[in-house]
């Protein structure tokens, strides 16, 4: 079990009764966490979503958000786009991943976006709770022995690096690198996103010159340091070489 430590930075208390969105496909583990949190916190306001999209409409459709719970690996993006997205569209609220991913530079990485917390989802439910609520106090709480491993530092290094071009992209052509980095063409991201294809290869050519890359491959190799289902294959193979 990782120890998850706390880096605290002190910022005023939220209210007893916080805004608290959780992003989780798993029904199961949906239900787990907002039980959680209900027992810790009974007046607060909870809100769900089950997809990057969804948590993108709650948070640009109403009041401010608290805490925003995110699992890393949500259908229909690739990475870390879908909780850059999320970040970009909700700079005030605190971000905080919930993940099955114990490693370091998956870690490294998803600290690069400015988060609250990187919460293992095997973390027993007091003591997520209690994450929670030093969150919701000011505090950031990640597993430090990870944070600190030298591979978490070289990624959080690539994924800042990275992170500094695609700050120039507007939340569309970022939804639009999102679908070239899951393989789709013009014609499906038109009809996604419920545009004209002469409007997507506007934002195509848009995505590439501000990415500083020449075609959707280059894009796509490129914003592999963003994607841990990339290093889960690295670390396969590295394995098997070894076996």
């Amino acid at each position: 079990m990782t120890t998850t430590g706390r880096l605290v930075h002190q910022t005023p208390s939220m209210t007893d009764a916080p805004r608290i969105l959780v992003v989780e496909d798993h029904p199961l583990f949906r239900a787990a966490l907002i039980d959680v949190i209900r027992m810790t916190f009974p007046g607060a306001e909870l809100l769900q979503a089950t997809s990057i999209g969804g948590a993108l409409d709650v948070v640009t459709g109403g009041d401010a958000i608290d805490v925003i719970l995110l699992d890393l690996s949500m259908p229909g993006t690739t990475g870390l786009l879908g909780a850059l997205r999320v970040r970009i569209a909700a700079p005030r609220s605190a971000l905080v991943i919930i993940s099955a991913h114990d490693d370091s530079r998956i870690v490294g990485s998803a600290f690069a976006l400015g988060i609250s917390g990187y919460i293992p989802k095997s973390t027993p439910k007091g003591e997520l709770a209690e994450f929670i609520r030093s969150i919701l106090d000011g505090a950031v709480c990640v597993p430090m022995s990870l944070l600190e491993a030298p591979a978490a530092k070289q990624a959080r290094a690539d994924a800042q690096a990275i992170l500094r071009e695609l700050s120039a992209l507007t939340p569309q052509q970022l939804c639009v690198l999102d679908m070239i980095c899951r393989g789709l063409q013009n014609k499906q991201i038109a009809h996604e996103l419920n545009i004209s294809i002469t409007t997507v290869k506007v934002h195509v050519t848009e995505v590439l010159r501000k990415f500083h890359v020449r075609s959707r491959t280059e894009a796509i190799v490129k914003i592999s340091a963003l994607d841990f289902n990339q290093a889960d294959s690295a670390d396969l193979r590295s394995s098997k070489s070894q076996g």
